[in-house]
C-alpha cells in the first residue's frame, strides 16, 4: 500500500472535516429552530465522531496529520461566510441553500472515503478495527437527508409563497421523504 499518497488522500479528507464541522456549526447556529437546525443537532455530532474515526485510522496506519492543511481549511471556512447572498448583513435563504450543498458536497467525499477504506482494510489488517460499513450507511442516511433539506431550501430561497409546494421535514421523518 502506498502510505504516502494515502496520507495525502487522508490529510485532504481531514481538512475538509474541520471545514465541515465548522459550517455546520455556523448552518445549525443559524437555524435554530427549523428542520435544518434540528437536523444538524444530530448531523453535527456524527461529523465529529467520523472525524474521530479518520483520526483513527491515521493513527492505526502511523499517518501523520497535516496541521497546516487543517488549519487552511479552517480558514477557507471563515472566508467562505463573506459570499454575498443578497442581504448585506443578515443571514438569507440563499445562505442555508449554499451552505447545505457545501454539506452535502462533504458528504458525498466522506462516503467515497469510507467505500476507499473498507476496500483498503481488505488487504490490510490494521484496518479491520473500523465499522466501515456502518460508516458507510451513515453516510448515505446524511446524504439524502441533506438533499431533501436542500430542495426544501431552494423552494424557500427562490419560490414565492403559494408558488409550489414546499415540502417540509422533520428529523424523525427525514430518511422517509416528504410528508
Amino acid at each position: 500500500m502506498n502510505l504516502d499518497l494515502l496520507g495525502i488522500y487522508l490529510n485532504d479528507h481531514l481538512a475538509g472535516s474541520v471545514l465541515g464541522v465548522e459550517l455546520a456549526r455556523r448552518l445549525k447556529a443559524e437555524n435554530e429552530g427549523n428542520s435544518v437546525g434540528e437536523y444538524l443537532a444530530v448531523f453535527l455530532p456524527e461529523l465529529r465522531e467520523d472525524r474521530a474515526t479518520l483520526e483513527g485510522v491515521m493513527l492505526a496506519l502511523g499517518l501523520k496529520r497535516d496541521r497546516l492543511k487543517e488549519g487552511v481549511a479552517w480558514v477557507g471556512e471563515k472566508l467562505g461566510r463573506l459570499k454575498l447572498n443578497g442581504r448585506l448583513v443578515s443571514y438569507s435563504p440563499l445562505s442555508r441553500l449554499v451552505e447545505l450543498e457545501g454539506l452535502s458536497l462533504g458528504t458525498e467525499g466522506r462516503l467515497s472515503m469510507w467505500r476507499t477504506l473498507r476496500r483498503l482494510a481488505r488487504k490490510d489488517e490494521r484496518l479491520a478495527r473500523f465499522d466501515f460499513a456502518m460508516l458507510i450507511t451513515r453516510a448515505e442516511h446524511q446524504r439524502r437527508t441533506l438533499e431533501r433539506l436542500r430542495q426544501q431550501s431552494g423552494d424557500e430561497a427562490f419560490l414565492e409563497p403559494g408558488e409550489g409546494a414546499v415540502v417540509r421535514f422533520t428529523p424523525s421523518h427525514a430518511s422517509r421523504g416528504p410528508e
